[in-house]
């Protein structure tokens, strides 16, 4: 959390992580040179900077299109999630130079317009032996650098992030055309077996990683309490939840997340303010709540950010009954105060 905008947020952590993406992205690029002047020796220069960059920007978009799956099922992977938009930007400078030689090398020939040549070079849109698989790259590209740079959270603040997430989540139209960009490609122009057997095999991992992961947030939104003679809803036993912890749960339709710290329990809307990240999958960090994706954090009795920060989220009461934890399902205002009972 942060009060002033900066171009580039950088902690240790991040300059860690930024560290390990510049090193991987090198190590591939020499090692996807090396490998194919070994076995390719009569590749030109500039396509082999097209092939370089081009693999590099799609094992990258696999990885970061698995980053979110992952960390719901296995909290370990959630410092990369932290660290996942300088990866995208990362990914998309080096599909930017992917795109920027493949335009050059085939587009600047002639005496049109190189972009207006992407368009109009190859008009078989009913072939699939020749359809002009360059515009679904570039088509990709755009997205790509809508997303870039509309990452900051300057961007995600003025556009709310219900705009911000729904324009980010066009990464998955831009992750079909990049597969058929890439299929037809190989299929077209070297009929690569490799190529297309390592596409479809990151397309079923990826697909296989969001389908666990929805079956796992299925269980939550799928919990029956019982409700009592007033309207509370029977959640758990308070020795369900460790300590420091929450224990999420789908009520009125809403997810809610029951944190146990010093010896007291609280309930909030479960859904951060910043991206939408789950509150419940975070921590008690220095007497807050912390999100797990970005950090921002939220007093557990009112739903409160800490001063000067200003996000609230919905609280919730709780009683406890012989060890079992009853919730109102009757969610109070953002930043109401509920006294927190003692377990």
């Amino acid at each position: 959390m942060g009060l002033d905008y900066k171009l580039v947020l950088w902690n240790k952590h991040k300059k860690a992580y930024d560290k390990i993406i510049a090193f991987g992205m090198v190590m591939y690029l020499v090692l996807f040179i090396v490998l194919t002047l070994i076995f390719n020796p009569e590749t030109i220069a500039e396509t082999m900077i097209i092939r370089a960059f081009g693999s590099l920007a799609v094992i990258m978009l696999h990885i970061i299109l698995a980053i979110g799956p992952l960390s719901r099922l296995n909290p370990q992977f959630l410092p990369i999630l932290y660290n996942r938009r300088h990866l995208g930007v990362s990914m998309f400078l080096a599909a930017l130079i992917h795109g920027v030689f493949a335009i050059i090398h085939f587009h600047t020939l002639g005496n049109v317009n190189p972009i207006y040549s992407v368009f109009t070079s190859n008009m078989d849109y009913g072939s699939l032996t020749n359809f002009p698989f360059q515009v679904l790259g570039f088509l990709a590209l755009l997205i790509l650098f809508f997303m870039a740079s509309t990452s900051h959270d300057f961007f995600l603040k003025n556009l709310s992030p219900q705009v911000w997430k729904g324009l980010h989540m066009l990464v998955y139209i831009a992750y079909a055309l990049i597969l058929l960009h890439v299929f037809l490609g190989a299929f077209q122009q070297e009929t690569s077996i490799f190529t297309i057997g390592i596409v479809v095999l990151g397309f079923i991992v990826i697909t296989s990683l969001h389908l666990v992961a929805a079956f796992k947030e299925s269980k939550v939104d799928g919990f029956k309490g019982e409700k009592d003679t007033g309207g509370w809803l029977k959640v758990c036993d308070m020795h369900e939840i460790p300590e420091d912890r929450a224990k999420i749960f789908t009520v009125g339709k809403k997810r809610v997340a029951i944190f146990k710290y010093d010896g007291k329990l609280s309930a909030i809307h479960n859904v951060c303010k910043h991206q939408g990240g789950p509150l419940g999958e975070g921590k008690i960090v220095d007497g807050c709540i912390t999100c797990p994706w970005h950090g921002y954090q939220y007093l557990p009795h009112n739903g409160q950010s800490p001063p000067p920060f200003t996000e609230k989220v919905a609280t919730y009461e709780l009683r406890l009954d012989n060890d079992i934890i009853y919730i109102n399902p009757i969610g109070l205002e953002e930043g109401t105060a509920v006294e927190p009972i003692l377990c």
